[in-house]
């Protein structure tokens, strides 16, 4: 005989509670607590501390030794998509993607599952959001209707995996979305913690056993993280991100996670009235409309994964009406940079503390890496004394709070991309001089923030005078 029990769990990150409450403790979100009921057998013999006991069999032990193999990989035949992945699909392997609604997450796998199917390996695409016929649509619309994608709009995980156990055992599984999902064995409503974590095990032991590579689609929180339980993402094998801005035609495919490849790779695709089309020098589409005449912008040769990406960093600088300064960001860690400002007015003596700072980072990108600050002190004191840094320049280094400006890796990959992109000088941290090799750019090198406030400005006399502050 079950005997059943209700438990009280976060909808938004999955905390468990005894009894209902507003506010859940862990992530601070109001009025996400859901009742949820549970069955737990009582036939199992019962230990003295309360825990069931369960007769388990005995199984072989190896030890470290032996011939490592590499896991199989099934190219989606999409570049950027298996750069991110890590080479293509691994046999058995579960990844969850998240993104925004209309970001392009359906197109991007519809586009994955047909060019797999083109090449005679089986590929499904479930759907448990539109129909059949809206996907046709997509299809059509993309160019895609001649694939041999197998495809069903179905939510029901049993009803899944028994369709998916016939035949052939399939390439590649997509489920959009896994929130629509819902299996037997939870009582739950489809979406909740519950449904979403026993949903996900049954379709990650469906993977393991049949060797299918399975792409679970998530939907994302106001924040931007993947909504629903965290331990979904840790039982999967890899979890990327789509990431992208409305206003603006690209779309950048960045892995938060991933035991197969590595975490800091990224794909850039744009956005065409075709689909998604890969675009192989990301450098050249952030840097396409910029205008090098103009106070506060700075390029920053920065690296994500194995790949060099040079963008243009705007800042402005305004004398403030308010009695506490602004400080707008896009693209950019806030409190890196207040740090920055904090550094440039206490090292420098840029006085901004009076004044409204506005930064960008152009084309809508994120940056990630702390060496951006060296780029970021250039636009601010750019704008703040209004010379525009020379057009030809590219800059990288990261700022400490002594005012140091330290070193960083990959200063050869970063000053190569440069100077195939037609720059001919950088600024960089001193030190790296002999690590950058010969690529036939002048070098700048900087040893202290002061350093850089005296270079732009003109390099005449003390650095705070020539910052006209």
């Amino acid at each position: 005989m079950a005997k059943r029990s209700s438990t009280f769990a976060c909808q938004a990150c999955g905390a468990v509670y005894q009894r209902w409450q507003g506010k859940c403790d862990a992530c601070g979100e109001w009025n996400s607590i859901a009742e949820e009921s549970s069955a737990a057998a009582s036939a199992a013999p019962v230990a003295a501390g309360g825990a069931r006991l369960k007769k388990g069999r005995t199984f072989a032990l190896e030890n470290l030794q032996g011939e490592a193999m590499d896991a199989p990989r099934t190219p989606s035949g999409i570049a950027e998509l298996d750069r991110v992945t890590g080479g293509g699909f691994v046999k058995g392997s579960v990844i969850l993607l998240g993104g925004e609604p209309g970001i392009g997450k359906s197109t991007l796998l519809i586009q994955a599952a047909a060019a797999i199917a083109r090449k005679g390996a089986r590929a499904v695409y479930i759907s448990g959001e539109e129909s059949a016929g809206q996907v046709r649509l997509r299809a059509q619309r993309l160019g895609l209707q001649d694939a041999p994608v197998e495809l069903a709009a179905e939510t029901s995980v049993e009803d899944i995996l028994a369709t998916l156990s016939q035949g052939a055992p399939p390439r590649l599984v997509i489920i959009d979305s896994i929130q629509t999902m819902w299996t037997e064995a939870a009582e739950a409503a489809p979406g909740t913690v519950t449904q979403v974590r026993a949903a996900a095990q049954g379709l990650i032991r469906f993977a393991k056993g049949s060797g299918a590579a399975i792409i679970l689609v998530g939907h994302v929180t106001k924040d931007g993280q993947i909504a629903g339980p965290r331990v979904v993402e840790h039982m999967v094998d890899a979890v990327m991100s789509f990431e992208g801005d409305a206003g603006h035609h690209f779309r950048i495919l960045r892995a938060v996670k991933n035991r197969f490849g590595a975490t800091d790779e990224i794909g850039v695709f744009e956005m065409g009235g075709e689909g998604l089309v890969e675009v192989p020098n990301p450098s050249a589409l952030f840097l396409g409309a910029r205008d090098a005449k103009v106070s506060g912008t700075a390029v920053f040769a920065g690296m994500e994964g194995t790949r060099p990406l040079l963008i243009e960093i705007q800042a402005l600088v305004t004398p403030s009406a308010l009695g506490t300064p602004r400080r707008a960001v896009v693209g950019w860690d806030t409190s890196r940079l207040a740090m920055v400002i904090a550094v440039l007015e206490a090292r420098a003596g840029v006085r901004l503390a009076m004044h409204d700072v506005y930064m960008n980072v152009a084309g809508g990108f994120r940056i990630m890496e702390p060496a951006a600050d060296l780029a970021v002190a250039a636009a601010l004191v750019s704008s703040m004394v209004d010379i525009p840094i020379p057009p030809e320049m590219t800059l990288f280094g990261e700022v400490s709070l002594s005012g140091l400006v330290r070193p960083v890796p990959q200063a050869a990959a970063r000053l190569k991309e440069a100077a195939k992109l037609g720059f001919s000088e950088a600024m960089l941290p001193d030190g790296l001089q002999d690590a950058a090799g010969k690529t036939g750019l002048t070098l700048h090198p900087m040893r202290q923030i002061a350093d850089l406030v005296a270079e732009i400005a003109g390099g005449k006399g003390n650095p705070k005078r020539s910052a006209r502050i």
